[in-house]
């Protein structure tokens, strides 16, 4: 859904997380993610940069950017999870949070398998993961069911006011 909306939606700007796990085959420093080595995550923990983190192999949101963006008239995007979300809530109350769900529990055990990016063992973490945050979706201003990447996507920027342009 990011790729479609970063290539569809030039005025949004899309948060890059910060994460201490090594970068997959293909993924690229600043371009999918932020790679940290976990010094350097507790570090900007302890000053502060982070909007929010969380994880074992730890994700977040560095503060600067985001704030960037938005001094600069962008709609900004975040892609986290549910205790993402939380500390979010507490420092911007302002923001609209919307829960993106999967057509069907069925759905999400097969584009995690589909993924082929995790073990048996991850799997079943990011499941029991999934369910805790789906039991949460009614703390979210909006859920969104994301049935097909180019629908949801629409759907999810109709509600920042940002126009989608359509490349062909």
């Amino acid at each position: 859904m990011a790729a479609w909306i970063r290539a569809h939606c030039p005025d949004i700007w899309l948060s890059i997380s910060a994460t201490t796990r090594p970068p997959r085959p293909g993924e690229v420093d600043g371009l999918h993610y932020r790679f940290l080595t976990e010094d350097e995550f507790t570090e900007r923990v302890a000053a502060g940069d982070f909007l929010e983190w969380a994880g074992r192999a730890r994700y977040g949101t560095l503060r600067s950017p985001v704030e960037k963006a938005l001094r600069k008239g962008h709609s900004v995007l975040l892609e986290i999870d549910l205790q993402g979300a939380r500390q979010v809530r507490e420092t911007m109350p302002e923001a609209l949070f919307v829960f993106l769900a999967p057509p069907s529990w069925e759905e999400l055990e097969r584009r995690l398998v589909g993924r082929g990016t995790e073990t048996a063992e991850e799997r079943a973490t990011r499941l029991a993961t999934a369910r805790v945050e789906l039991a949460a979706a009614q703390e979210f201003d909006r859920v969104i069911v994301n049935d097909d990447v180019q629908r949801a996507a629409e759907e999810l920027v109709s509600l920042t006011g940002s126009p989608a342009q359509t490349r062909r």
